[in-house]
């Protein structure tokens, strides 16, 4: 195979469905199979040096190389399985939402009671119109309609604040 690219062709034909199909059973996926049988043929053709007749044959070598980018690909499988379970869940807070959470907060609290208590009851801790009434006390038109003026409020104090920076 000493450069010869119709060498490599000839072999491609004689070992591709055995490497192929190797793959396949062990990566269970024809993407993956298809990704191993390339890299198999691409890896014998920049190593066709180091392949020597007295050590075995062809097709032989050829599936040595396979086994190793089969292992390969599944190695890569396992690191990212870890990776994703690494990461799952866990939420990566930038400095700008951090700082938008902080002016969030302190505009909030600067609509003063009862409607600071109510934005936070209804957007912090998730209740519903009719909890409010009930925690606070209030008429359910009352709390409606004091949650309504306070996102006007806040919307029209980020508006401003978002011309002004």
């Amino acid at each position: 195979m000493e450069g010869d690219e119709r060498a490599l062709e000839e072999l491609y034909r004689d070992v591709s469905s055995l490497v192929y199909s190797l793959a396949a059973r062990a990566l269970e996926s024809t993407a993956d199979a298809e990704d191993v049988t390339q890299q198999t043929f691409v890896s014998a053709w920049r190593g066709r040096a180091s392949y020597d007749p007295d050590r075995g044959d062809l097709r032989g070598w050829v599936v040595s190389i396979a086994k190793r980018r089969i292992a390969d690909a599944l190695a890569a499988r396992a690191r990212e399985a870890r990776r994703e379970q690494a990461v799952q869940g866990i939420h990566v807070t930038t400095v700008d939402e951090h700082a938008d959470k902080v002016l969030l907060a302190c505009e909030v609290e600067a609509l003063g009671d009862p409607r600071a208590t109510i934005v936070a009851l209804a957007y912090y801790e998730g209740a519903t119109h009719e909890q409010i009434a009930q925690r606070l006390g209030m008429p359910l038109g009352t709390v409606k309609s004091h949650l309504r003026r306070s996102l006007i409020e806040l919307r029209n104090r980020w508006e401003v604040s978002d011309v002004a920076s």
